[in-house]
């Protein structure tokens, strides 16, 4: 979030509540003493969690967007998907909207506190697949869905991609043979793009989430609930984008040093297939999913190598050595060939 920290913002959350008083939380009282504190901030958020008495829920302040809404119109987005979850229990309930900006120049939602810890690929895999078949089966009317429409899914990966890659290679700090690959997997995608033909000819659409890394799912083993938390950018479109992402390496090895295996694959994709009742998409999710899969390591590493060349200058990036570590594994030639080489060699 530019020029904002949590930490910084934390007076003017407080300050907020004070004065707005929020109706539509459970057993809030305007009246009686809270405490607010930093829960987690992303790109485009900041997390507050609010606590009076017993009870605990969170603040959630949007600054931006990455679907190209106004800032208005993205919080009002996220609010209303997480309106259309509620019934299902899939992810925090939503309490109330402000998007009004009179008190802050910002879009501000409350919402539900799940405590919990992060996912485990080594323990969760099962129950991801469940989650996800579950939110990808639910029923919904044309009048209840408000999501924008998946369209040329390969193509847009790949518009997003190539601009991010050429910032690369216009480096001088480009690695000559890191970046003569990336030519080659830049036309490679180009071409291979074609294929979304697939999903247009074959359309199965539900609700998607699109970012599904392990930090964004909530798991209460002592409870035993399982939830997905962050629906900033959810789509209408083909179940297979949520399964790839979780999947690819890009995504598994950012916050963490697990790569999921084949066998590791194969157990997800029969938990996935198991929970479904559509006999078409438990034939076709594979084919579905392995055509994602090279794309959204493209979406990973494109978006790595521009952003390690802008660490390099100091544009804008935290000076964070693990952050620098995880940059710089994503621009090593030897990672982006075991990413491509399996699909371009095909």
């Amino acid at each position: 979030m530019p020029d904002l920290s949590i930490q910084s913002f934390l007076p003017q959350a407080k300050n907020y509540l004070q004065r707005v008083q929020p109706t539509g939380v459970p057993d809030w009282s305007p009246d009686a003493d809270f405490e607010v504190k930093p829960l987690a901030q992303g790109e485009y958020n900041m997390n507050f969690l609010i606590r009076q008495g017993e009870m605990a829920w969170v603040l959630r302040v949007n600054a931006g967007s990455q679907i190209g809404l106004s800032e208005r119109e993205q919080i009002a987005y996220e609010f209303k998907t997480l309106a259309l979850l509620a019934p299902a229990g899939i992810a925090p309930t939503p309490y109330f909207l402000d998007n009004s900006f009179r008190f802050l120049p910002y879009g501000v939602l409350g919402m539900a506190y799940l405590p919990g810890e992060y996912l485990d690929y080594h323990r969760d895999l099962a129950d991801a697949a469940r989650l996800f078949a579950h939110y990808h089966q639910l029923e919904m009317s044309a009048e209840q869905v408000h999501l924008i429409p998946e369209e040329l899914p390969l193509t847009y990966i790949y518009n997003r991609s190539a601009p991010r890659i050429q910032v690369y290679l216009d480096s001088d700090l480009a690695d000559p043979n890191l970046a003569t690959y990336l030519r080659e997997v830049r036309a490679w995608a180009n071409e291979a793009r074609h294929r979304e033909s697939y999903y247009l000819s074959d359309p199965w659409n539900c609700i998607i989430n699109t970012e599904v890394n392990n930090q964004n799912w909530i798991v209460n083993r002592e409870a035993g609930t399982f939830h997905l938390v962050d629906w900033e950018k959810p789509l209408w479109g083909d179940p297979s984008q949520d399964l790839s992402h979780f999947r690819v390496p890009t995504t598994t090895l950012w916050k963490t040093d697990y790569r999921m295996s084949k066998k590791d694959k194969a157990s997800m994709m029969a938990a996935y297939k198991d929970a479904l009742t559509d006999n078409h998409l438990r034939d076709t999710i594979e084919e579905r999913t392995r055509l994602r899969d090279p794309f959204n390591c493209l979406r990973g590493v494109s978006w790595c190598a521009m952003a390690w060349m802008q660490y390099q200058h100091g544009d804008h990036l935290l000076k964070n050595p693990d952050t620098f570590r995880k940059l710089a594994m994503y621009v090593d030639l030897d990672f982006a060939r075991s990413l491509f080489d399996p699909y371009m060699q095909s």
